[in-house]
C-alpha cells in the first residue's frame, strides 16, 4: 500500500481510495509555491515511514472541484482521513504537526512500536527541516493564524471598516498585485484586470490583526477577499463564477463601478431604476411561470446568493440583515443551486444582478436600493402599504410572556396536569401559599423554550418569575417555601 506518493487526477479517484476506509493523508500544493515542495520531501520521507496509509497529492489549482471540497484556500494544505471520513486538517509549513497527525491516523510505524514520528527528523534530513521551518516563520501557518481574540476591539472594527471603504474595489490577499503570494489572490488579481477595473489591496501577510480580524468581522475565514462598495462578494472561487458568468461586470456596473468590459450585458433605461418585466422575455412559458409562482410564493421574497444563515456574497447578507431588522418574515431562494432560475430571473425582471428583493410580486431591486429605502424610511412604509405585518422579536414576546401576571411560571405541562414532578412540586408550593399566578407550558412552544433559557440565563425549567424578574427554579421555589419567605418575597 505505502511507501510512495501518488498523484490524484479526479474526485472519483480520491473518493475511491478514501472509501476503502484505510488512512489516507492528502496534500494539497502548488508548483509556484516553495513551502509547499519542501513539505512535499517531508511527506515523501512520511510515506516510507506509515506503508500502511495512503499518501496521495493534489495540485491545489488544477484540481479546483477538489480544492472546492475541502475548503483549499492556501498551500501547503493536508487532509487527513480513516474509516472514510475527515478527522483532521493542516494548513501551512509545519513539519512536527504533520508528522504527529499522521502518526495519530496512521498507527504505529511498525509491530510494537509506538505511534510517534520519531524517525521524522532522520527520515526527512536537517537540511529539509530547517527551510522549512524558515518558510513557517515567514509565511506563518495555521496554528498561528488561528490565534487571536474572539472578539474586536472598537479600535480594530474601525480600522477594518475604514480599509474596506477605503477604495470602491477592495481586495484582501496575500502579497501585492505585482506579486502575489498565493495562486488563488493571484487569479483574482488576473480577473480584476480582464474586467478593466482600477481596485485597491491590502497585503494581509503584512499586519497579523487585519489577517485574523477580517476573518472575524463578516465570518469569511479565507483570503482573498473582494469588496465592492464596502459589502463582500466573496473569495477566489465565487469571483471566478462571478467572472465567467458575466455577473461581477453586472455587479460593477450596478454599483457605478466604471469597466471598459466590450461584452457588457443590455439593461432596462438608465436612470429607470427598477428593472421593468419586458412583454416578450423570449423565454419558455414553462419557466415563466416557474419563475412567476416563485415570485409570488411568499409576499416577502429574496431571490440571493446562499441561505439567509449562510449566504454567499455581502450584498445578500445585507438585504438579509435589513429584512431581520425590520422584523419581517420572508422566504429566499438560493440563485447558486438553480442555473435555469438565476438566468431566467436576470431576463424576466429586466435586473441583472442578485440579490433581488420582491414584495407582493413586485420587484424592490437589489441591495443599494433596499439599503436606501431603509434609511429614508421608505421600505417600512412600502411594507406597511403592503399589508405586510412586523414579525414581533422573540426577546419582545418573552417578555410580554415574562410580564403577562405579577406571578408568571414557566414549566412542562399546565398547572391541572404538570408534565415532571418539579413543575409540579412549584404548583402545590404556589397553591399552598393562596397565591394567584399565570403559567406557559413550555412544552407546547420550542421557540419560547429554547428562547427563556438564552434570555434568562437559566438552563431548566420550571422558572418562576415575579414583576418580570427571575424568581428561579424549583429547588429555590422549595427552599423559599421552607423558610416561609415564598409568599412574601411574591407579594412585595
Amino acid at each position: 500500500m505505502g511507501g510512495s506518493v501518488k498523484d490524484v487526477h479526479s474526485k472519483a479517484e480520491l473518493d475511491n481510495v478514501v472509501g476503502s476506509g484505510a488512512p489516507v493523508i492528502l496534500h494539497f500544493w502548488a508548483s509556484w509555491c516553495e513551502a509547499s515542495k519542501h513539505m512535499d520531501q517531508v511527506f515523501s520521507h512520511l510515506s516510507t515511514d506509515f506503508p500502511r496509509a495512503h499518501f496521495l497529492r493534489v495540485e491545489a489549482e488544477g484540481q479546483p472541484e477538489i480544492s472546492e471540497a475541502y475548503s483549499v484556500s492556501a498551500v501547503p494544505f493536508f487532509v487527513l482521513f480513516k474509516d472514510g471520513k475527515t478527522v483532521d486538517t493542516l494548513e501551512g509549513a509545519d513539519p512536527s504537526s504533520l508528522a504527529n497527525k499522521v502518526a495519530k491516523v496512521a498507527g504505529p510505524v511498525g509491530p510494537g512500536e509506538p505511534a510517534a514520528p520519531a524517525s521524522v527528523g532522520l527520515a526527512a534530513g536537517s537540511t529539509v527541516l530547517e527551510t522549512v521551518k524558515e518558510f513557517a516563520q515567514e509565511n506563518g501557518s495555521a496554528k498561528v493564524e488561528n490565534q487571536g481574540k474572539h472578539g474586536l476591539s472598537d479600535a480594530l472594527k474601525k480600522r477594518l471598516e475604514l480599509l474596506i471603504n477605503s477604495h470602491p474595489i477592495m481586495l484582501f490577499m496575500k502579497g501585492s498585485p505585482e506579486e502575489p503570494k498565493c495562486g488563488f489572490s493571484q487569479k483574482v488579481i488576473e480577473i480584476l484586470k480582464k474586467e478593466n477595473v482600477k481596485f485597491g489591496s491590502f497585503d494581509i501577510l503584512a499586519d497579523n490583526d487585519v489577517r485574523d480580524g477580517l476573518k472575524k468581522f463578516l465570518n469569511w475565514p479565507t483570503y482573498p477577499q473582494l469588496y465592492c462598495k464596502g459589502e463582500l462578494l466573496g473569495g477566489c472561487d465565487i469571483v471566478i463564477a462571478m467572472h465567467e458568468s458575466g455577473e461581477l461586470q453586472e455587479v460593477f456596473r450596478d454599483h457605478g463601478i466604471e469597466t471598459n468590459a466590450s461584452n457588457e450585458v443590455k439593461v432596462s433605461e438608465a436612470g429607470s431604476g427598477k428593472g421593468g418585466i419586458s412583454e416578450s422575455t423570449g423565454l419558455s412559458s414553462i419557466l415563466t411561470s416557474r419563475i412567476e409562482t416563485l415570485i409570488n410564493s411568499n409576499p416577502v421574497m429574496l431571490f440571493m446568493k446562499g441561505k439567509p444563515d449562510e449566504p454567499k456574497c455581502g450584498f445578500s447578507r445585507k438585504v438579509v440583515e435589513i429584512l431581520r431588522q425590520e422584523k419581517v418574515e420572508f422566504e429566499s431562494f438560493d440563485i447558486l443551486a438553480d442555473e435555469e432560475v438565476r438566468q431566467g430571473l436576470k431576463v424576466y425582471s429586466n435586473w441583472s444582478s442578485y440579490p433581488q428583493l420582491y414584495i407582493k410580486g413586485e420587484l424592490i431591486g437589489g441591495s443599494d436600493i433596499v439599503l436606501e429605502m431603509q434609511k429614508s424610511g421608505e421600505l417600512k412604509k412600502v411594507l406597511a402599504e403592503k399589508g405586510i405585518v412586523q414579525k414581533e422579536a422573540l426577546e419582545d414576546r418573552l417578555r410580554k410572556l415574562i410580564s403577562s401576571s405579577p406571578v408568571m411560571l414557566f414549566m412542562k405541562g399546565t398547572p391541572d396536569a404538570p408534565r415532571c414532578g418539579f413543575s409540579s412540586k412549584v404548583i402545590n408550593a404556589l397553591r399552598e401559599e393562596g397565591l394567584t399566578f399565570g403559567a406557559f407550558d413550555i412544552l407546547t412552544d420550542e421557540e419560547v423554550r429554547q428562547g427563556l433559557k438564552v434570555l434568562s440565563n437559566w438552563p431548566t425549567f420550571p422558572q418562576l418569575y415575579y414583576k418580570g424578574e427571575l424568581i428561579g427554579g424549583c429547588d429555590i421555589v422549595m427552599e423559599l417555601r421552607d423558610t416561609g419567605e415564598l409568599k412574601s418575597t411574591l407579594s412585595e
